[in-house]
C-alpha cells in the first residue's frame, strides 16, 4: 500500500504563495507520475499539475505561469510551488500517484486546505 501525506496549505490573501508538499511511504513503484488535483466547494474535482518520473510536467490552463510542479525522486515527495494565488484558487488539494504512468491516479492523499482571500 501507499501512503500519501500533503502539507503547506493555509490561508493567504490574493498575490500571496504556498508551497504545497506531497510525500510519498509504502509500497514502491518504478517510474510513477506524481500530481496535484483540487476540488472547489460546490465543484468538481479537477486537475492541477502532473509531474512524470523523469520531471515532464504539465499544467492546467488555469494555473500556467503562476504555479510550478518539481519533484525528489530520491525522497519520494513532490512539491506545488503557487504564486500569485487568485481567489478562485481556493480549495482542498489533492496529491496522487500513478503507479504506472497509465493516466489512472491509483492513489490519493487526505488532502490540504488552500484559501486564499481578496
Amino acid at each position: 500500500q501507499v501512503q500519501l501525506v500533503e502539507s503547506g496549505g493555509g490561508s493567504v490573501q490574493a498575490g500571496d504563495s504556498l508551497r504545497l508538499s506531497c510525500a510519498a511511504s509504502g509500497r514502491t513503484f518504478n517510474f510513477f507520475k506524481m500530481g496535484w488535483f483540487r476540488q472547489a466547494p460546490g465543484k468538481e474535482r479537477e486537475f492541477v499539475a502532473t509531474i512524470t518520473w523523469f520531471a515532464l510536467s504539465t499544467y492546467a490552463d488555469s494555473v500556467k505561469g503562476r504555479f510550478t510542479i518539481s519533484r525528489d525522486n530520491a525522497k519520494n515527495t513532490i512539491h506545488l510551488q503557487m504564486n500569485s494565488l487568485k481567489p478562485e484558487d481556493t480549495a482542498v488539494y489533492y496529491c496522487a500517484l500513478d503507479s504506472d504512468s497509465d493516466g489512472e491516479y491509483d492513489y490519493w492523499g487526505q488532502g490540504t486546505q488552500v484559501t486564499v482571500s481578496s
